[in-house]
């Protein structure tokens, strides 16, 4: 039973939350051990409340799950976990990370709240709805950002991160969006409703224009964030960037792939290596320079 729960907690997922580091890591205090003990704790919070989310969205899709070709083996559609043990454990989980991220930091916990919240309400109604599903989603990243300022002492955090965060959401929003649209094919409607809003040549087209949105944005931040070296060493992180973003719009639009977009980071190794470059590079100049 526990680890049919831990699956619907779907751990591949809790990556995302790595959104809520974004603050000590470009604020330059991740050497600051109180701060990164405490954003760490942030970080387990929101995989938590993440996870409760997964769980209550499959209680509530439980019947359009089991006429999905993959979702219908998951473990609550599939009767594996009966759905009262899922609704309990759910419980559970929100009666410790609440009072825990109060102790962290009120707004911290105000900011749980929210994305909880907003969570519940994308599940049960703004999921089937098109533009504002993909919107909603890139909103729930902005916040574990949001969340990761509320927990330190920010210095310089630059507000373009928050642009170049929601404009990548919605690029990969997006993609998501085309592949499941290509995969269910004129069953589409069936599986997610909303789908039923979209065509491939709409998706293609604000893929395109996200995906220039994000280049731009990043570029600017590079050149215009008050805390980077003034040697402009931070564009030379745009290449990274740049060959991330074409390597999952080439996988979305070439090889079908991107209907789960954690799954192609965790596999897709050019991608990997793009995003681990990026990340060295980031460290290197924030911290050597």
């Amino acid at each position: 039973m526990l680890k049919y729960l831990l699956k619907t907690m779907r751990p591949k997922q809790w990556a995302k939350n790595v959104f809520v580091l974004a603050a000590i890591v470009f604020d330059r205090q991740l050497t600051n051990i109180n701060a990164l003990v405490v954003t760490i704790g942030g970080v387990i919070i929101f995989c938590l409340l993440s996870s409760t989310v997964y769980i209550f969205n499959d209680i509530a899709d439980v019947e359009g799950d089991r006429q999905h070709p993959k979702k219908r083996h998951r473990p609550i559609a599939s009767g594996k976990l009966p759905i009262g043990t899922a609704r309990i454990a759910a419980i559970a989980i929100l009666v410790i990370c609440f009072p825990a991220a109060y102790f962290l930091s009120p707004n911290f916990a105000l900011i749980a709240v929210i994305y909880f919240v907003m969570n519940l309400l994308y599940s049960t109604w703004l999921k089937h709805i098109p533009l504002i599903d993909v919107m909603i989603i890139a909103t729930g990243f902005v916040l574990r950002v949001v969340a990761g300022v509320s927990l330190i002492q920010v210095e310089r955090f630059s507000p373009w991160l928050y642009v170049c965060t929601s404009l990548l959401a919605l690029f990969i929003g997006f993609g998501k969006r085309r592949s499941e649209l290509v995969l269910l094919a004129e069953g589409a409607n069936s599986h997610r409703k909303v789908l039923d809003g979209y065509t491939i040549e709409l998706l293609d087209q604000l893929i395109v224009m996200v995906c220039g949105s994000t280049l731009m944005a990043y570029t600017l931040y590079t050149v215009f964030a008050p805390n980077l070296p003034d040697n402009n060493a931070m564009m030379l992180t745009i290449p990274f960037v740049m060959y991330a973003m074409f390597r999952y719009l080439y996988m979305v639009q070439v090889k079908g792939a991107g209907g789960a977009p954690e799954d192609l980071v965790m596999t897709d190794r050019p991608l990997q290596a793009s995003v681990a470059l990026w990340g060295i590079a980031v460290l290197i100049i924030f911290y050597l320079f």
